[in-house]
């Protein structure tokens, strides 16, 4: 549990006039034991991560004041329960490393298989935070992640940017990539048309970017404060458990980065 991911859910906590849930999850041996054969070290784990909750808790509340925080501490394997537990909850936010300083693991392990299996919207929080940054969204034929990205642009008063990213094939003449790419440009407008006339107060700039790497595209706006896709639709987000792109962007995304499902 990265505080970074604590002060991002807090904030988030706050807009949405929600809980914020702190969850921890250990493996202290199974609870079947009994005091004579569990290990002496599980009192000093157990007590580690309630410490670890209280900083969080403690966090939390000088981020967004007033905030009301649950614990919740599980046994158990930190990614299948959290996937469990998403069922039940709107948002989950997950750090790109872990609060123990084991860098490079929760990519592997937590936050990939989370963004990929959960059953609600995933936040990794990675990178910087911009405040004043636009909310960009990668946009497929599933405008799931794009209501999203809209959403979040409200609730921060600043634009979204719908970018969608489409090469043409090695062979493709001309005339055929000019009429690829408007209906591209078409499609993105449609897309993009439906959730402004729903959200009039969200300022929206639509790009089209000719780019075989839908990541590399995505990542290229430099001052986003997040980046938001979805898990299914055509292209290089579709297939798989996540895509390349997601996993790029969970992976080395410069700003935090939402996976709608």
């Amino acid at each position: 549990m990265a505080l970074a991911a604590v002060r991002w859910a807090a904030e988030e906590a706050a807009r949405r006039g929600c809980a914020l849930q702190l969850f921890h999850a250990g493996l202290f041996e199974t609870a079947d034991l009994t005091a004579r054969q569990r290990s002496p070290e599980v009192p000093l784990l157990l007590e580690r991560a309630h410490r670890w909750m209280r900083r969080a808790a403690q966090v939390a509340e000088e981020t967004a004041p007033g905030v009301r925080t649950e614990y919740l501490l599980r046994l158990g394997l930190a990614a299948d329960l959290l996937i469990e537990h998403s069922a039940e909850a709107s948002l989950v936010v997950v750090g790109s490393h872990g609060i123990g300083g084991l860098r490079g693991v929760a990519i592997g392990s937590v936050a990939l298989r989370v963004a990929a299996g959960a059953h609600c919207p995933v936040v990794v929080v990675r990178g910087r935070v911009n405040p004043d940054g636009p909310v960009v969204a990668g946009v497929n034929e599933d405008d799931c992640a794009l209501q999203f990205a809209f959403e979040a642009a409200l609730s921060r008063g600043v634009p979204v940017i719908a970018a969608h990213a489409w090469h043409e094939g090695l062979m493709d003449e001309e005339e055929i990539v000019e009429a690829e790419s408007q209906s591209e440009e078409e499609e993105l407008r449609r897309l993009v048309g439906t959730l402004a006339r729903k959200y009039p107060e969200v300022q929206v700039r639509s790009r089209l970017i000719r780019d075989r790497s839908a990541s590399r595209a995505l990542m290229g706006f430099d001052d986003a404060q997040l980046i938001v896709i979805g898990t299914r639709g055509r292209g290089p987000v579709s297939g798989g458990l996540f895509g390349s792109t997601g996993n790029r962007l969970v992976a080395q995304a410069a700003c935090p980065v939402a996976v709608v499902h």
